[in-house]
């Protein structure tokens, strides 16, 4: 019986410990704390030398919850990316993966090697530690605060986040067996780095179709999609870990293949994993912190904060002004992406390996990585939006999104129904304009279901339900934003009709048959607007894009936020109500057929 009361007393308290991690998000929320450093100061709280005085030196389990949670979020991440944001930022976000783990471990290395008394191997070792940026940390700092980055920043930060454990893994994995074994040779090293990316790259592509084919083709129980795909990323990465391929990067290319390909409750799916990854967030966090020892962090403290000093203002940015210097960047965006290379779960996670194997000095490794992942959640995940903002890399969210709801639909795979309310200044009802793809499919009014013939025209405080795409739904978004109307909008505009600035120049040159070079088609906008212009742009100021002007509608901050198109070729005519609707159907209806406004 006392051991059935053992274990009813170990569940409670770790029932506890996650209970606390979740309603301390709210806090961490309300006062702009990083999450997750509130989730590690919780495991220390409650270990053995905090007021919990938990006893928790398992090694062993914390390698494997950490395995399985840094495999889910990494498949969530994947799963997030599109293929064409993946595809513009491929190279620049490859070299950071790889030679900037590299470039990072190199210049912390001497640092290490002087301030902790290490050989220059271990000294090294301490470098592939803490030398890739965390996907965890990354995704969930960006995505909480709600920062609109600026499309290709997002796209390099995530890729390079998502891409870089399994070189920074391996890069640690062949050092220890270096310094336990005595022996290694580096170009051995390098060919088995190659085998295993090409073993993860493969079983992550066939993995992930294969979890496509059986959800589309196998007539699963309601409820159970979303768990088959969260167990079969486990499997995906456990397999090809067996086949000594890099499972972390099966799973992130699996979530890649599911996240882009048309499946059956898709947004079940989302959801789901929005869950998951938050738990395993926590529970990973919460066994790290467990394994801490603050009494003995206070002997390699000082040390330890050298070597996070010289990462984050010395390896890290000299390692992304170097990876990105053959690549269109601007001097800020380069200074923000070195500031975003935050340090997480991954650190420390790695740095349980020598604990695990038994090497001499692990505990350096494992003290100096938490000391180092607490200074860059302190420092740089606090100062994240202030720094978006002032180097100014992110778009202003100045309107709230709409509270979308999302149905999924048996019996296909490509649509979904998408349900908004009627704001008194949403976009739709002011213009009455949408999407050719999107086919209104009902209408709620004061608590009664219609359909469109019976509802008739829509009215404020309506709720609308439309079939839509799948990959097009969000875009639906802007009509709904309850954001007032311009106070005098320009005639020689889309009507009023606003396009944000974070759509592409390849975008608008596709529907109006413009001829832009292939470097500028992934240039958003705004980006285009801050090459052209000495000084910060202002509303009104004018751009010639071939046969048409774009137009600075809304700059906030310095940024321009949307534009409007002028026709430029076409001739003045006098305004009125005929001339303002048929240049407005005209022009917006290649705009809206072409880019789906999303």
């Amino acid at each position: 019986m006392a051991a059935l009361e053992i274990v009813n007393l170990t569940v409670l308290l770790g029932a506890v410990i996650v209970l606390a991690g979740i309603l301390s998000s709210l806090v961490a929320l309300r006062f702009g704390a990083p999450l997750l450093l509130i989730f590690l100061l919780i495991g220390v709280f409650a270990g053995e030398s905090g007021p919990g005085g938990i006893k928790f030196n398992d090694v062993g389990i914390a390698f494997t919850v950490g395995s399985i949670a840094l495999a889910l979020i990494l498949f969530d991440g994947g799963l997030r990316t599109r293929f064409q944001a993946f595809k513009n930022v491929l190279a620049p976000a490859g070299l950071l993966a790889t030679v900037g783990v590299l470039v990072t471990a190199a210049l912390v290395a001497p640092v290490a090697f002087f301030a902790l008394d290490l050989s220059w191997t271990e000294s090294l070792l301490v470098g592939a530690v803490i030398g890739s940026t965390d996907a965890a940390a990354v995704f969930f700092l960006i995505h909480t605060r709600g920062l609109r980055l600026r499309p290709r920043i997002a796209a390099t930060l995530e890729v390079e986040s998502g891409t870089n454990d399994p070189f920074a893994i391996f890069l640690t994995i062949i050092l220890v067996e270096i310094l336990a074994q005595g022996h290694g040779s580096w170009g051995e090293a390098a060919a088995e780095l190659s085998v295993r990316a090409l073993v993860g790259l493969a079983l992550g592509l066939l993995g992930g179709q294969a979890v496509v084919g059986v959800m589309n083709r196998l007539g699963l129980p309601q409820g159970l999609h979303a768990p088959f795909v969260a167990t079969a990323a486990l499997v995906i990465f456990a397999a090809t870990e067996a086949t000594h391929g890099s499972g972390y990067l099966a799973a992130y290319v699996a979530g890649m293949i599911v996240g882009n390909r048309p499946t059956r409750a898709h947004n079940a799916i989302i959801t789901f994993l929005d869950a998951v990854t938050w738990l395993a967030q926590i529970v990973m966090f919460v066994i790290l912190g467990l394994l801490v020892w603050p009494e003995r962090l206070l002997s390699s403290l000082v040390p330890a904060l050298f070597v996070a000093f010289a990462l984050t203002f010395i390896a890290r940015p000299a390692a992304v002004f170097l990876c990105l210097w053959p690549f269109r960047y601007a001097w800020r965006e380069k200074i923000f992406i070195s500031w975003v290379g935050l340090r997480g779960a991954v650190g420390i996670f790695l740095a349980s390996i020598p604990l695990l194997v038994g090497m001499p000095k692990a505990y350096i490794y494992f003290d100096v990585a938490f000391v180092v992942v607490l200074v860059s959640l302190l420092v740089q995940g606090w100062t994240l939006t202030p720094a978006a903002r002032r180097l100014q890399v992110a778009l202003p969210r100045s309107d709230a999104a709409p509270q979308r709801v999302e149905l999924d639909l048996p019996g296909q795979t490509t649509h979904e129904l998408v349900g908004y309310a009627v704001g008194a200044n949403s976009l739709f009802l002011r213009r009455h304009v949408l999407p050719t793809w999107a086919k209104l499919a009902l209408l709620v009014r004061d608590e009664r279901v219609l359909s469109p013939l019976e509802g008739g025209a829509v009215r404020e405080n309506d709720y609308v339900y439309f079939l839509a795409p799948l990959e097009k739904a969000r875009a639906l978004d802007r009509f709904f934003v309850d954001m007032p109307a311009p106070s005098a909008p320009d005639a020689r505009l889309l009507g009023g009709f606003q396009v944000s600035a974070d759509v592409t120049l390849g975008a608008l040159a596709e529907i109006y048959g413009l001829s832009i070079s292939e470097e500028d088609a992934t240039l958003p906008l705004a980006e285009w607007f801050d090459q052209q212009f000495d000084d910060t742009p202002t509303e009104g100021d004018r751009l010639p894009l071939g046969a048409i002007e774009v137009v600075a509608d809304r700059v906030v901050d310095g940024k321009v936020v949307t534009v409007g198109l002028d026709l430029a070729d076409e001739p003045e005519t006098p305004p009125g109500p005929l001339t303002w609707s048929g240049r407005l159907r005209a022009a917006v209806k290649p705009l809206i057929s072409g880019l789906g406004l999303g």
